[in-house]
């Protein structure tokens, strides 16, 4: 992946919801009755409330698994930062994340699930990248070309980190930033978003503004 430009996707709340749609039909489908469901989060945190919804399920726990910071960033190692708070020794166990990209993720809540004595484990996700080393058991949908996917929980977190990245020294207007993330990264804002977006970068003391015109921070 070329740091300076990649491909990106929105996904808007409708598609995500349709994902956790169709990731729970395949779990019910496929006969697992799980005796708990673990979010990971954050990006796990709303797709695992929408499959216990659809599974009629109210057992859901959570952990905290640090692996990517916004705007595609990646830590060196995939790390649990806040532990399951539930006893799962013996029990069946559906961990459900957002995406598999490297597999890092999923791959460390596994074997922390699994050193906890849980007696089964199947992981699902609404979307798995196939660049993935690590496959889940169930998924919503299949992603053959890789491209960084912004679900609509954490877009405004990953626009003003890929805004960041587009500001120079030189003064840019707002339409001249939103055309540097189409041609970057593909996305293409409303220019409400797009205002939100540079107001954060400016509050956030990561860029200057002047006669709104922007510029990287000093």
């Amino acid at each position: 992946m070329n740091p300076e430009s990649f491909p990106c996707q929105l996904i808007s709340w409708n598609e995500s919801y349709e994902l956790g749609r169709r990731l729970a039909y395949e779990i019910k489908h496929s006969g697992f009755r799980p005796d708990l469901i673990v979010a990971i989060g954050r990006g796990g945190y709303v797709p695992a409330r929408v499959v216990s919804d659809f599974l009629l399920f109210s057992l859901l726990a959570s952990i905290k698994i640090e692996h990517w910071d916004t705007a595609a960033c990646m830590r060196p190692h995939a790390t649990v930062r806040f532990p399951l708070a539930v006893d799962v020794s013996g029990k069946k166990v559906l961990i459900i994340d957002d995406v598999t990209d490297t597999g890092e993720t999923l791959r460390t809540a596994v074997d922390y699930i699994r050193e906890l004595g849980a007696a089964e484990i199947r992981t699902g996700v609404l979307q798995h990248k196939t660049v993935s080393p690590f496959v889940p058991d169930y998924y919503g949908e299949v992603v053959a070309e890789w491209k960084w996917i912004i679900y609509p929980w954490a877009a405004h977190e990953d626009l003003v980190g890929l805004a960041e990245r587009v500001l120079s020294v030189e003064a840019q207007s707002a339409r001249e930033i939103g055309e540097r993330l189409k041609e970057r990264y593909g996305l293409v804002l409303e220019e409400s978003t797009l205002s939100e977006v540079v107001e954060e970068l400016v509050a956030t003391g990561r860029a200057q503004v002047q006669e709104e015109m922007y510029r990287r921070a000093e």
